[in-house]
């Protein structure tokens, strides 16, 4: 067990689950694993490298990954958006890889503070054409490491890049860690291009010039698509047994929610909390069984409605939704939410 920042985390993670190599950009609030990968991966004979750019280390991880390796990314709401190109590729080329995405406050430039505004930008795809993202959403340091060698093992089983998808205060605060035991081998890959004879026959592209062959590639990736949704469905429940109304919340605002629920129920109300761990797929079926004997639903969000979108349309019953979100870095005070959830069950008596 050790004391690091979740950045920090999403290394050792990364170092046990195989990973082999990083190509990344700084930017805050994710820089700290850039930095955490240059000190640890040459140290165990393992690939870093700060690309020129964000365009630039997206590739790199495409060229990586193609040769067998287990690779990795992270970055920002601004440099994710210079690697929605080469997240797309990676898709289109069914080519394994982790991206973390720890989220600063937008739309632009924005700031530097804390905010779940890529919501929209990771979970609806990102980049052009048809795919999507797994889309993991940690709620602490320990889940910044357990989830990154969860996108490793998601991102090999499916062949398709996994995003680690955290707000900046899970970037940056610090928490005591126990670390799992490494991973002993990662899984053979007979599609890789290697270089050598044994590999040539394979291709590996995402240019499929006849129309025919890339609807049948289209097909497959949608047939691939709908298995992850009915496999990968990942959520935690807190204190949902006798709930009356249910907050859904992920990242540092269900860390907020969790002990709102608490504080509700000292005074009567039975608060729970149902909380995402992946967001694509989005977990419909649990939330729509807790929907069905709690009677009244609660989304709160760093963002303007993203997740409750989705919410809605896992529900997909007419119900009113309590919200409340904050913007431009700023998070929302328990207090705050707080009184917004108790006006909002007063209001559906």
């Amino acid at each position: 067990m050790k004391l690091v920042r979740g950045n920090e985390a999403v290394i050792y993670g990364a170092l046990l689950a195989g990973c082999q190599s990083y190509y990344g950009y700084p930017i805050t609030p994710a820089s700290e694993i850039a930095h955490t990968a240059a000190y640890y991966f040459p140290q165990l004979g393992r690939t870093f490298l700060q690309a020129e750019s964000e365009l630039a280390a997206i590739n790199m991880v495409y060229g990586a990954s193609a040769a067998g390796e287990r690779t990795m990314t992270a970055s920002s709401g601004p440099g994710i958006s210079l690697k929605s190109e080469g997240l797309s590729y990676l898709a289109g080329a069914e080519l394994p890889a982790v991206v973390v995405n720890v989220m600063r406050a937008g739309p632009g430039l924005g700031n530097i503070g804390p905010e779940q505004s890529d919501y929209n930008q990771m979970v609806k795809g990102g980049g052009h054409g048809n795919y999507r993202l797994i889309v993991l959403a940690p709620y602490s340091a320990q889940e910044m490491c357990d989830m990154t060698i969860l996108a490793f093992e998601l991102a090999d089983r499916y062949r398709t890049p996994v995003a680690v998808l955290a707000d900046g205060v899970i970037g940056q605060m610090m928490e005591a860690v126990r670390f799992p035991k490494p991973c002993d081998t990662s899984p053979a890959k007979p599609w890789a291009v290697r270089g050598d004879a044994a590999t040539r026959p394979n291709c590996l592209t995402s240019i499929y010039l006849d129309f025919d062959s890339l609807e049948a590639h289209n097909r497959r990736l949608i047939m691939k698509f709908a298995e992850i949704e009915a496999r990968e469905q990942r959520w935690q429940g807190y204190m949902l047994d006798d709930a009356e109304v249910a907050i859904v919340a992920y990242g540092v605002t269900s860390r907020e929610a969790k002990s709102v629920c608490e504080s509700l129920r000292a005074d009567g109300i039975k608060a729970g909390l149902f909380r995402p761990k992946t967001l694509w797929p989005f977990p419909k079926e649990g939330l729509c069984e807790i929907a069905e004997r709690v009677p009244k639903i609660f989304v709160a969000e760093l963002s303007m409605g993203m997740l409750i979108d989705d919410v809605r349309l896992a529900l997909n019953d007419g119900r009113r939704l309590g919200f409340a979100a904050n913007y431009g870095g700023k998070l929302i005070r328990g207090d705050a939410l707080r009184n917004a959830v108790v006006e909002f069950v007063k209001g559906q008596q």
